[in-house]
């Protein structure tokens, strides 16, 4: 392929118009950019056992519609996880499992442990991806741009590291009172400009801490 590696730790291969994910990408790659190409699908793990060194992975400006990280087992180190301006309508991080007729979302083990930055930015989301809180080290999720039309009290459970939020410029009317409670750590910013809320949110609000946190609401339906 056109793809540029510097040897060591760098492996670019952005504007090359590739279609699939290069199967000779080196385990010590630190950083690898495969952003505006025309790939498809994306799979972690292909069944071999080698766990890649990446630490940032940069698939944004693709042609991705679904995406499933059950399987990013091989990933034990990546940081950060940039997948902007795709067209992902489902994004599952965890597994529904029959239990009594019912479903209930089993632990998906070592899911992408070192996990801070998940960005999905400009996709067709109708809601917050299922399982957020299986990221155990996650800090920050940019979610704007999408098509999220109300925030439900599991969407974020134990997303107990969680400091920013950006749901700007969705399509939310709801959101529950408990949606953020006990996320202890969100202090830099919760953005819910360019939505369609209607009404007040003392409740949502209370239970945040005002001192370290902002958050922007301007440009919504009140």
């Amino acid at each position: 392929s056109e793809c540029r590696w510097d040897g060591q730790f760098l492996l670019n291969c952005s504007f090359t118009r590739i279609s699939t994910i290069p199967e000779d990408i080196s385990q010590t790659a630190i950083t690898a950019d495969l952003s505006y190409n025309n790939i498809k699908t994306f799979v972690c793990s292909d069944g071999r056992n080698e766990e890649w060194m990446l630490k940032h992975l940069n698939l944004s400006n693709n042609l991705i519609s679904e995406l499933t990280l059950t399987t990013c087992t091989n990933l034990p180190i990546l940081e950060t996880l940039n997948l902007s301006g795709n067209a992902i309508h489902t994004l599952t991080l965890d597994m529904p499992t029959p239990a009594h007729g019912s479903k209930k979302y089993s632990i998906v083990d070592h899911l992408l442990p070192a996990l801070k930055v998940l960005s999905v930015e400009r996709n067709n989301l109708n809601t917050v991806p299922r399982g957020l809180g299986l990221l155990q080290s996650l800090q920050t999720v940019y979610m704007s741009s999408n098509a999220i039309q109300q925030i439900d009290p599991e969407d974020f459970q134990n997303c107990s590291q969680l400091k920013d939020i950006d749901l700007r410029n969705n399509k939310i009317t709801k959101i529950h009172p408990d949606a953020f409670r006990d996320l202890n750590k969100l202090q830099v910013v919760l953005d819910l400009r360019e939505n369609a809320l209607t009404i007040p949110l003392p409740q949502i609000l209370v239970s945040l801490n005002f001192f370290q946190l902002e958050v922007y609401l301007s440009k919504n339906a009140w």
